[in-house]
């Protein structure tokens, strides 16, 4: 019997920390491998995916901040860095398991990427290639949960699916806590007023006002985002 996905479309969001996987900065051509072929598992049930790349692993705005270089400039040197990252990924997706991808970045570099035009984007999804977003919403003062939040709402996405490196969201943070509590379905409202960490602020209620479920769960187990994609209880749900 031939498994039947529970979703259609997706919106699914990488953190640039995991691309860098056991190395700890830059990119990790092993992680490149494997999340080529967790996306192809998800592929072949016939989903239209498009991915949205964080870009931790190169530069983040807030560092650069922190070195001195003013918000709006750092910013723009971390969305610089999501478009690395999504020039990697769509290398390995293509060379690994041979699935046809498109970049499309907010900020406009013709000789490596597409220049994000939302029609384009769904028309992409329609002839089933895998659609990577860079360059985040393409302002300053944003990051990549809101512009992953924005892509979904604009592409019409069933769902936003957050990998990270824990299995979804627990009461308190699991790498300092032994005995926290994963928490399988919350709301959008606990989730703020709860202060947890989940992403931030203006993604969750872009993702509320447009009635955008959230999946948080750990990319590093294997199967995990076919299981999301066909209905199974993985990591926590945020609706």
């Amino acid at each position: 019997m031939e498994e039947e996905p529970r979703y259609r479309r997706i919106l699914l969001k990488l953190s640039g920390e995991a691309f860098a996987g056991n190395i700890g900065y830059g990119i990790d051509l092993s992680f490149l491998e494997y999340i080529s072929r967790e996306i192809k598992s998800i592929y072949d049930l016939g989903v239209q995916i498009a991915v949205v790349i964080g870009g931790g692993n190169i530069f983040r705005g807030f560092e650069g901040e922190n070195m001195g270089i003013d918000r709006a400039t750092a910013d723009y040197m971390g969305m610089l860095a999501t478009v690395i990252n999504a020039l990697a990924l769509q290398s390995a997706l293509e060379k690994y398991v041979n699935i046809p991808t498109r970049v499309l970045s907010a900020i406009e570099m013709r000789q490596v990427a597409e220049p994000y035009i939302r029609r384009r984007a769904v028309r992409h999804l329609e002839k089933g290639r895998v659609v990577i977003f860079a360059g985040g919403t393409g302002n300053p003062f944003f990051s990549t949960d809101t512009a992953a939040a924005l892509r979904a709402a604009e592409i019409g996405a069933e769902i936003f699916l957050k990998a990270t490196k824990v299995g979804g969201i627990y009461d308190k943070d699991p790498q300092k806590y032994s005995d926290a509590l994963l928490i399988r379905e919350i709301s959008y409202l606990e989730v703020i007023n709860r202060g947890i960490r989940v992403m931030d602020h203006t993604a969750l209620t872009m993702c509320k006002e447009n009635r955008i479920p959230i999946v948080v769960f750990s990319i590093k187990d294997e199967g995990n985002l076919k299981d999301i994609i066909l209905g199974k209880d993985i990591g926590s749900l945020v609706r």
